[in-house]
């Protein structure tokens, strides 16, 4: 189904937009509640992030929750969930309560805006994307990843609580909407490939959630942090999206 001033969506059930807000907050406040903060540098996006550092020193990460791309000590996180929060702050990053609709920044406040599994959460992306256009100060560099394809959705989309899936001619129509050039791209995302694992994983996490946040916090996210593949990038598009799930995304804002 398709809502207005949004991309292809597939939804399991209509919701109002602050519905759709109060249930992802829900869900991610008990996520993050018991989840411990992975560092960046634990993840394979620290090689790109590192890259850009010393050219990009005003930095912006949305809703990072305790998977953060970015560095904590010069960053500053806007996230809904206080535990994501509470957390942050207690390592010494800058964290401030706001979604990605409202951000309290001025104009061309960053030169580096990181919004990685964040716009198909929302149901006006338009607005979120523009949002994020808006603090990153012209020639910012903007970093996104979504889901691809809305004839993949699945039950986890359901579970994490996305809005929508793209269709890539889709997307890349509202980011050139917005002032924004793909200049890298590469195939992303740890969504399961198992029907089974996932339904296996949301029974635990529902009768049994304190022994599956050990499981997860101590074996399977240290697990996942050692064998995840690198990111190969492609300059531009990637070339064929029709195997990938979830595209991750290096824009260049170049205009108002």
């Amino acid at each position: 189904m398709s809502t207005p001033g949004s991309m292809s969506v597939a939804t399991r059930a209509p919701l109002s937009p602050s519905g759709l807000r109060e249930r992802n907050r829900a869900f991610y406040d008990r996520l993050w509640d018991t989840a411990r903060l992975v560092r960046p540098e634990r993840l394979n996006t620290w090689p790109l992030i590192r890259s850009l550092l010393a050219m990009h020193p005003r930095r912006l990460e949305v809703a990072p929750g305790l998977r953060p791309r970015l560095p904590l000590d010069g960053t500053v996180f806007v996230d809904l969930s206080r535990p994501a929060l509470h957390q942050l702050a207690r390592r010494g990053a800058r964290a401030l309560q706001s979604e990605i609709a409202r951000l309290p920044f001025a104009e061309g406040t960053f030169d580096l805006v990181c919004a990685l599994d964040v716009l198909e959460h929302i149901e006006n992306d338009r607005a979120g994307l523009g949002e994020l256009c808006r603090v990153g100060a012209p020639g910012a560099v903007l970093l996104l990843s979504v889901p691809l394809h809305p004839a993949h959705w699945t039950a986890f989309d359901d579970w994490v609580g996305h809005w929508r899936r793209y269709e890539p001619a889709e997307l890349l129509r509202l980011l050139q909407s917005h002032g924004l050039r793909v200049r890298q791209s590469a195939a992303y995302g740890m969504q399961p490939r198992s029907s089974r694992l996932l339904d296996y994983g949301r029974w635990w996490l529902t009768h049994h959630p304190q022994h599956a946040m050990w499981w997860y916090n101590r074996v399977l996210m240290p697990l996942g942090a050692l064998f995840q593949r690198p990111l190969a990038f492609s300059p531009g598009w990637v070339d064929n999206t029709l195997d990938v799930d979830e595209v991750i995304l290096v824009c260049t804002r170049e205009q108002a």
